[in-house]
């Protein structure tokens, strides 16, 4: 009678702690604090954390932006304009974990446990003429989806700290000896979605093959991003052997035709796309669908008519009836485009549309 009774409590106590394990699904396929105190740690029970150092994407002092083991810096070709901020970005994955391909033109499906880290900064900052990192913005892959984290570094630059409320600061700077002033936007979790979006689901958006297709100086050597993440085991050895892809829109040396379209498809393609925030209006920005010129919106009337002037989206050689170029150059928020990311004009993005909108003799 004792052993049967020890099976049976032996038996239940199994059944409980089987259930018990099972009701917690995010704790057992989800990864725990590493034992290596100074390993990135991205606990998804636990994030996102108060405070970036709890991370330890970095090593030493953390303004440097030294990234830790297996914290890979990556680059797009083009870059997205926010009031003329430096970015410094960085990817990191769990151990035993991969991204898969899914398209030369659609988001890189990273793993459960990712984090795609992006810190703004700027150099020149007066009246002292340093540097100063304003904001670093996490996204974490959680077994739910995509998360959001947005943290904002102390005066001091010696920490940063959570915060998903959205504010602004006054920054001014020196850019190319020209002294320039932004009223800069740290944005909520609201407009952090609104962006980042797809039919309402957040997900990230530069991490894209035809984005990542070039070389990128690693400390190790010059050596193309996507082949690198693949010898890091962060990418399936699956990838094309060829990619259309973006360009480095301030590249003179490509044609303007493929240096406009790699620039929407880094400031514009993540909303004007199916499912995105601005699905409903009748442009396409995206590098894959940029080919065809009407998806530009080029002699295309606009949904809506701020001036009589403006008959097209894009009006081939004349630049005062294109709508699109007086959105870019519009800093009133319920005018500019793109809707946020941006307080000031982009001077270089306003040069190369007209570049663009002259090249086009007629609506082909």
């Amino acid at each position: 009678m004792k052993r049967t009774h020890l099976f049976l409590a032996s038996s239940l106590l199994v059944y409980i702690v089987f259930s018990a394990t099972g009701c917690k699904k995010d704790t057992v396929i989800e990864p725990a604090t590493p034992a290596d105190p100074n390993a990135v740690s991205v606990n998804l029970v636990n994030v996102p954390y108060q405070k970036l150092s709890d991370y330890k994407f970095f090593t030493g002092d953390m303004k440097n932006q030294v990234p830790n083991a297996k914290v890979l810096p990556y680059a797009p070709a083009s870059s997205l304009f926010t009031d003329y901020a430096l970015k410094k970005r960085f990817v990191w994955m769990p151990s035993g974990k991969i991204s898969t391909f899914n398209g030369e033109e659609k988001v890189l499906e990273l793993p459960i446990g990712a984090a795609l880290i992006k810190t703004f900064y700027y150099e020149n900052v007066q009246p002292g003429n340093g540097t100063k990192i304003m904001e670093t913005r996490v996204m974490i892959r959680k077994s739910s989806g995509w998360i959001f984290a947005e943290y904002i570094w102390n005066d001091e630059q010696t920490e940063a700290f959570l915060n998903m409320n959205g504010e602004t600061q006054t920054i001014s700077w020196l850019q190319d000896g020209n002294l320039k002033t932004s009223n800069y936007r740290f944005p909520s979790e609201t407009e952090c979605l609104i962006c980042h979006k797809n039919d309402n689901q957040p997900i990230p958006i530069g991490i894209k093959p035809q984005n990542l297709n070039i070389a990128y100086n690693y400390d190790s050597g010059s050596q193309n991003q996507l082949q690198k993440w693949i010898s890091l085991g962060y990418l399936e050895n699956n990838i094309p052997s060829t990619i259309l892809s973006t360009v480095d829109y301030k590249d003179i040396t490509k044609s303007v035709d493929l240096r406009f379209r790699s620039y929407v498809d880094i400031n514009c393609a993540h909303c004007h796309a199916e499912g995105a925030h601005c699905d409903y209006r009748p442009m396409r920005l995206a590098f894959s669908e940029t080919a065809d010129p009407a998806n530009l919106g080029l002699c295309i009337e606009p949904e809506e008519f701020i001036d009589a002037l403006l008959i097209n989206i894009i009006t081939p050689s004349n630049k005062s009836k294109s709508m699109m170029y007086y959105r870019l150059n519009s800093t009133t928020p319920n005018e500019r485009m793109p809707l946020l990311g941006r307080t000031i004009v982009h001077e270089e993005g306003i040069q190369l549309l007209e570049e663009w909108i002259n090249w086009k003799e007629d609506c082909n």
